[in-house]
């Protein structure tokens, strides 16, 4: 049979469009007996897996789903950026299992501990702030510092990079967005290794630092990380410096601005958290999570031919596993559309699917929105956003740049 065309899922003004159009989309795409093939005009196509059982199969299957040659991108690095972009997250085992590995060993429990006491602090001195500065833009004031504080303190980043940090982040994960292309003509892949670089000399600095004089932060353990007589490269400590840095910083940020703006629209919901704010909490974070899916999609490319849901995909064929659509599946979710923070159960893929990539970072993001907005409204328990969000014009990330609250 042959598959539906739906050239909307490669268009950045689909991905602009408000999230009810979007889910309209979606929502037909999973009810379709047929595959859905995606044209691009500027290189090979892809399938859209949009069903929870679709993702979860292919996730569960690394074997035939392959991370390489990218998980993240629609096309295939060009070599000036691959260098960069060959993290563990676009990589299949064995090369995948021995870096996960090596990396999960240098999360000692100490190590943790620290920066969950740190998360408390820091939660504490941004409400404070918040409190002293009035009505502001909530990523920039509240959402931004949270992920970009702990992370940095985490890899030993001097407060004197942040910025750059920050810019490079959202360069990297906004790829299409007006407010992120470079105004002197420079192409896509030259902006991007552009960033990669800046985060690619801030590691190696980091690194010779580190070496002379080792401090109690992840970059000093992943320097003295031997696992069964392995330790990391110094290409695969940069690539993973980068990953952590991106990925770290940008889904939690977005959490946490959609988390805001829900309990804004969603009034009900607010009150039934603030009711009891101890017990609830836990069910919200998961119920944000699943509702914004930061992170809307990965990309794998068939090892061999394989038959899914009916169709017969061939080796080669690239297909993408969008998260935010397995997320709002009416066969796993009742009413899917509805923000409900009691859902149980709810076995969302905010985190990516079961399986070897799944998101090494979810402890450490959850409990950084947990405890944020634990502070925020038992402190400001009527904060809200004053104005709709102004997302970022991305398919990858569902990103927020601007949103304004009060209290």
């Amino acid at each position: 049979m042959p598959p539906i065309v739906e050239p909307k899922l490669t268009d950045l003004d689909f991905w602009a469009q408000p999230q009810s159009d979007r889910d309209a989309l979606f929502a037909s795409l999973r009810t379709a007996e047929e595959p859905v093939f995606c044209p691009r005009p500027d290189g090979p196509g892809f399938y859209a897996l949009t069903r929870y059982e679709q993702v979860t199969e292919a996730s569960r299957h690394p074997e035939v789903f392959s991370s390489e040659p990218t998980a993240v991108s629609l096309v295939d690095p060009p070599v000036s950026i691959s260098e960069y972009a060959g993290s563990m997250i676009s990589l299949d085992d064995p090369r995948h299992a021995r870096l996960r590995r090596i990396v999960s060993r240098s999360f000692t429990p100490r190590m943790i501990q620290k920066f969950a006491d740190d998360v408390s602090a820091l939660a504490a001195r941004i409400v404070d702030d918040l409190v002293e500065r009035g009505p502001c833009d909530f990523v920039t004031h509240v959402a931004t510092p949270m992920p970009l504080q702990i992370i940095c303190a985490l890899m030993g980043i001097p407060e004197s990079a942040y910025d750059d940090v920050i810019e490079a982040t959202n360069a990297i994960l906004a790829v299409g967005d007006p407010d992120h292309v470079s105004a002197d003509g420079k192409t896509r892949e030259q902006v991007l290794g552009e960033k990669f670089t800046i985060l690619d000399n801030l590691m190696t600095d980091l690194g010779r630092l580190r070496r002379e004089n080792p401090a109690d932060d992840l970059v000093t353990a992943l320097l003295h990380a031997n696992v069964d007589g392995e330790a990391l490269t110094e290409p695969e400590l940069r690539r993973f410096f980068s990953l952590l840095v991106v990925a770290g910083n940008e889904t939690t940020r977005n959490a946490l601005s959609h988390a805001l703006a829900l309990f804004t629209v969603n009034p009900g919901q607010r009150s039934l958290l603030l009711a009891d704010l101890e017990k609830r909490l836990p069910g919200a974070v998961e119920e944000v999570v699943r509702y914004a899916t930061p992170v809307t999609w990965m990309r794998r490319t068939l090892t061999r031919d394989h038959a899914l849901s009916g169709h017969t995909y061939r080796a080669g064929d690239r297909v993408i596993l969008y998260y935010n659509s397995a997320n709002r599946d009416e066969s796993v979710f009742k009413d899917p559309h509805t923000f409900d923070i009691t859902r149980s159960p709810n076995p969302h893929l905010g985190f990516g699917a079961p399986g070897p990539h799944f998101c090494l970072g979810a402890h450490l993001a959850r409990r950084e929105v947990t405890v944020l907005l634990r502070e925020l409204f038992r402190r400001l328990p009527d904060v809200h956003a004053t104005a709709e969000p102004i997302r970022q014009r991305a398919s990858f990330i569902n990103g927020v740049k601007t949103l304004p609250c009060a209290f």
